[in-house]
């Protein structure tokens, strides 16, 4: 990989690597809102519907640590060309898909083609920069990862609503097409070296059966009661021997697919650690709240997209900043600043409320902003930083691969936490409820107008909503401590946070 490289128009470069990493990312949660209308058109039950998400999740978990191997077979460029370009072709199928079977099957292939886009998006970003600039790259791609994520419900809601769920993946057809000839233009000069590797046929197999069993067992675990469904157990099993065998054949064979070796780096391995807890727990803030305030706060889908958006305000006004000016300070301070801010959210959010007003929510929202701005660049830059050149795409590959299966976790947990925890709390809180209770008896009457019935129906509803409500707190109070416990975790790197050979993720 040359380090000297630069294309004719920096800026026209970045703008089709960002263009391309946005809507690959816009991708993975633009569907979400609209899968009731596509379960609706296509004659399927909602239940059945997820099986969109879960089809582009668990090929795109697959192909992620496949990155590094196929960038040594096809090279950089013409792998990212070709897998924006297949990406945009996989969208219009999907669009044009008249069965559920069509559309889980071309959400499939594109949650594979979009595996390498980001990793190789990030490689590229930092081999195209000067080194003073790559901290800013670097950071322009950490927004795009923060914005992405809340612009899909959103823009999938105006887009079901107004015009028809088809047009969530058309969209993608013209900015792919044009992303992709912009990154052919601007980088066809640059050299780049590939060989044959051998095929690891049995690492390939066994990350196929492994994670793709473990991704269907993290997105299908809520809705079939976990353990008491066969299916899940037979399943689990799958993942936990094809990952086993998974591990053991790619730490000894000489030309893995996946290489792992790459954890012998101290500032990887701690790096990625730290992406892969705060990425989780920030995953898990952002499923939780929306949720949270259309069950028990009685939002509609849009104002809690509304409610959740400011949260991508500061990391869009100070990216440019942190990019510019975070070589300036030790990259643990700033990521360790982050920590703080986004667990200090997290914390504010435990004292929540079912009257809370909208103005309360969407300033926790902005206030964890600052923390999500300073957040991203710095962990990404100390986990990069003592990678090889060679080592940077598949390193990115291996780390993405890791925040998307933690964001999976996270997904699978905090929902099952909330409404385990809102069972017990339900169960609690009814013991103190007897009908001989003077104030029990009170309000029946208020309520029920002499209906004991409705009233009895009226008073368990209001329970349910505290249950919820007081597990919402007690997750978002686990998740503060997970985010301080973080700042121990990002210490353990070592500096220079410059890679050695060149492209420095870190802007020195």
């Amino acid at each position: 990989m040359s380090t000297t490289f630069r294309p004719p128009n920096l800026a026209l470069s970045t703008i089709g690597l960002s263009l391309a990493t946005f809507m690959q990312v816009l991708d993975t949660t633009i569907a979400n809102v609209s899968l009731p209308t596509i379960a609706g058109n296509l004659g399927v039950s909602s239940n059945q519907s997820t099986w969109v998400i879960t089809s582009f999740a668990v090929s795109n978990a697959i192909a992620l640590p496949l990155t590094g191997f196929l960038t040594r077979r096809f090279g950089e460029v013409k792998l990212f060309v070709w897998a924006t370009l297949l990406f945009s072709l996989a969208s219009f199928l999907c669009g044009m898909a008249q069965s559920m079977g069509m559309l889980i099957l071309f959400r499939a292939i594109q949650g594979a083609v979009a595996g390498p886009m980001y990793p190789i998006t990030q490689s590229l970003l930092i081999s195209i920069y000067p080194p003073a600039k790559r901290g800013m790259a670097l950071a322009l791609l950490a927004m795009v990862t923060v914005v992405a994520p809340i612009a899909g419900p959103i823009l999938g809601g105006l887009i079901t609503d107004n015009y028809s769920w088809p047009w969530i993946f058309f969209i993608n057809v013209p900015i792919g097409i044009f992303a992709s000839m912009v990154v052919a233009n601007q980088m066809k000069g640059r050299p780049e070296v590939t060989e044959r590797p051998k095929v690891d046929y049995v690492g390939l197999i066994t990350l196929v059966i492994g994670v793709g069993a473990l991704q269907i067992v993290l997105d299908k675990g809520n809705d079939e009661d976990w353990f008491s469904s066969q299916f899940i157990v037979i399943t689990a099993i799958i993942a936990a021997v094809g990952l086993l065998v998974f591990l053991i054949w790619e730490l000894t064979d000489k030309d893995p697919i996946v290489n792992l070796r790459l954890f012998r780096h101290r500032n990887f391995a701690m790096g990625t650690l730290a992406l892969v807890l705060a990425y989780a727990a920030f995953f898990a803030i952002g499923l939780l709240v929306p949720q949270w305030l259309q069950r028990n706060v009685g939002y509609t889908s849009t104002w809690a997209g509304f409610a959740a958006a400011p949260l991508g305000i500061l990391p869009v006004i100070l990216t440019p900043f942190v990019g510019r000016y975070a070589h300036k300070f030790d990259l643990r301070v700033l990521a360790s600043g982050a920590f703080i801010i986004m667990g200090a959210t997290c914390f504010m959010r435990s004292e929540f409320y079912l009257d809370i007003d909208f103005y309360h929510v969407a300033m926790v929202q902005l206030i964890q902003g600052l923390g999500v701005a300073l957040f991203f660049m710095p962990v990404l830059s100390i986990l990069l930083s003592d990678l090889k050149p060679n080592e940077i795409a598949a390193g990115s590959g291996l780390a993405t691969f890791l925040r998307t299966l933690g964001g999976s976790f996270a997904a699978s947990l905090t929902t099952y936490l909330w409404e385990r925890r809102a069972v017990v709390h339900h169960a609690q809180l009814t013991e103190h409820i007897t009908a001989f209770d003077p104030g029990t008896q009170t309000a029946i009457a208020q309520i029920g107008h002499g209906d004991n019935q409705l009233a009895a129906a009226s008073i368990n509803q209001m329970i349910t909503q505290q249950g919820f409500q007081i597990s919402f707190n007690e997750v978002f109070h686990v998740l503060g401590w997970i985010f301080v416990g973080l700042i121990f975790v990002v210490w353990l790197a070592k500096p220079p946070f410059a890679a050695k050979a060149g492209p420095a993720a870190s802007g020195h």
